[in-house]
């Protein structure tokens, strides 16, 4: 036993919890240098959702967020969240593509890599695993933490072996719900350290209350790093208070040694941070909230789910969301609520209460983790739901990833027919979200404004007479509205649609067509895949015969009823 060392989270999972990944680069970089300067174990500055979010709500490069980091904070080991081979996305990604993005990560200025797997399925770890080796960089095997009738503390330490025995450097016990108890910490951190000789690192969140206790136990059984962020991106559900663990430690045997006046000194540049920030800022993530310890949904999923209740006019449901979601988990086998699994359950809990019909709305993402796409389940899946979701297919067996043939070369080729590629990063972020990834290399990007005094977006985007959707935020408040041309009104502006098309049944994008006007269909064909809350959902014929008209183009935002096209 001896100090504790701390990872500051405060350029990552910190304003990932609290402000929906909102943080720009231009506000990390005047306080960097300080940062660099404290002599943290690392700064997590990158992964988990800040790839997504640089592209599609900021308008900004993620390789280069990177690159700016690196460069302002050359003393500190920079540090990454990789979601295994699904990497920073929601599906998994073919083996090239994993080794590729992993050499150009540690290219870039990633030192280390906190590899896990949602549900726990030692195979998803491997290939990225051996990749960061490949790199010669320090790897963090991620144990996903969770409670439930089949996870126990033999279980994690036996997975912390495997982990080891892949040539991890250290390893993560992730609870990412903020589920730990302090005597849970204790016996964990003690079962793994009897089992393994790696460096233990403790990552959790304030949601249920617990974690700075947590955190004083974990110190106990010999944690060797804890997660923290700098106070004014602290508590609820983002990571306990840097600078007030610093003075707690202060004269025990785990002193962390770190200077408080100059974390202060960081504290009040975030504090004027947190102003700028205030209109993406959400209330509910900085409470505490012990429904966690009911129903074991994280502080990232509870704002998600309040903000897909909201776009589906069903916030009176909230209620019985919460109700539904243990639920569903059970009929999964009990996966840890972490991403992707998290929206996996929480998006299948919604459908399941908008459609007062279980299973009777199924995503692909449900689908393909019922078929075992996403790796094998902790439990087994209940064989009912199982029957529903899958009708007479055969779950798979084998390592997911040994499905999937390699994609590299064709979003290579995809970018360099569009005469898009600036650097070769381009062709991995194209790889990983081609939709908005094309919108953002075409510098189509919407430009987000979160300076106070300036809350209008400018928005780049082809005019044309049909109507355009927005979500807009007022007092917290998320609405629909629905712009028209000038001298248009909304109905005007709408192509004029019958009644007995085929419409959608929820809010949404259509991102794409599976049939072109002229084309012959059965009834039950799918016709259409609408992105709602983060999954994708089939649209289905109505009836049989052949498409006589398409209303709305693919990339437009529709509401539930919109009519998409006739069927004759």
């Amino acid at each position: 036993m001896g100090r504790v060392k701390l990872t500051d989270t405060v350029f990552r999972d910190a304003h990932q919890s609290l402000l929906a990944t909102r943080m720009r680069t231009r506000d990390m970089l005047p306080i960097a240098e300080k940062m660099d300067q404290v002599g943290f174990f690392s700064l997590e500055t990158w992964g988990g959702a800040t790839f997504d979010t640089c592209i599609r709500y900021l308008n900004e490069d993620p390789w280069e967020r990177l690159r700016a980091l690196k460069k302002a904070m050359p003393n500190t080991p920079m540090q990454m969240l990789l979601r295994g081979q699904n990497l920073v996305g929601y599906r998994h990604y073919a083996d090239d593509v994993v080794d590729k993005f992993v050499e150009k990560a540690a290219i870039n200025g990633v030192d280390i890599f906190r590899i896990f797997d949602a549900v726990n399925d030692i195979r998803n770890m491997e290939r990225s695993i051996k990749a960061a080796q490949k790199m010669e960089k320090h790897i963090q095997g991620g144990i996903s933490y969770t409670i439930s009738p089949v996870h126990s503390n033999e279980l994690f330490a036996q997975f912390a072996v495997r982990l080891a025995e892949l040539g991890c450097d250290s390893i993560c016990i992730k609870d990412m719900a903020g589920l730990i108890t302090p005597k849970n910490a204790h016996d964990l951190i003690r079962a793994v350290k009897k089992e393994v000789s790696l460096p233990i690192n403790l990552h959790t969140h304030c949601t249920s209350g617990m974690a700075q206790m947590s955190y004083f136990y974990a110190c106990q059984a010999g944690v060797d790093i804890l997660d923290t962020a700098m106070s004014p991106l602290s508590g609820g559900s983002s990571q306990p208070a840097t600078e007030s663990l610093v003075a707690s430690l202060q004269g025990t045997p785990y002193d962390t040694g770190l200077d408080l006046e100059l974390l202060t000194e960081i504290k009040r540049y975030f504090e004027k941070i947190m102003e700028v920030y205030a209109p993406v800022f959400n209330p509910i993530s900085a409470r505490l909230d012990t429904n966690v310890l009911v129903y074991q949904v994280p502080g990232g999923m509870l704002s998600n789910l309040v903000s897909q209740l909201v776009e589906q006019k069903a916030l009176d449901k909230y209620e019985e969301v919460l109700v539904e979601i243990p639920k569903v988990r059970k009929d999964l086998g009990y996966p840890p609520l972490v991403t992707p699994t998290s929206q996996i359950v929480g998006t299948q809990a919604v459908l399941n209460v908008i459609t007062g019909d279980r299973y009777k709305m199924v995503p692909k993402e449900v689908k393909d983790y019922v078929k075992g796409l996403y790796g094998k389940s902790p439990a087994m899946i209940d064989p009912k739901v199982r029957l529903k979701v899958l009708c007479d297919e055969e779950p798979i067996t084998v390592r997911p990833a040994d499905l999937l043939a390699p994609e590299y070369e064709n979003a290579r080729k995809a970018v360099d027919a569009l005469k898009l590629a600036k650097q070769e990063e381009d062709y991995l972020t194209y790889a990983l979200y081609p939709q908005v990834a094309l919108k953002f290399l075409q510098g189509a990007a919407v430009e987000e404004q979160l300076v106070k005094k300036s809350p209008a977006a400018t928005v780049s985007a082809p005019i044309n007479a049909e109507p355009m959707a927005l979500n807009v935020e007022i007092d917290g408040e998320s609405y629909l509205v629905k712009v028209a041309p000038a001298g248009m009104t909304i109905e005007e502006a709408k192509p004029k649609a019958p009644k007995d098309g085929v419409t959608v049944p929820m809010q949404g994008v259509i991102i794409r067509y599976k049939i072109k006007k002229g084309d012959r269909v059965a009834e039950g064909d799918v016709v259409a895949v609408l992105e709602a809350m983060k999954m994708e959902q089939n649209i289905l014929a109505n009836k049989s015969g052949t498409v006589k008209e398409i209303y709305i183009n693919a990339g437009t935002t529709v509401t539930p009823g919109d009519v998409l096209m006739t069927i004759e």
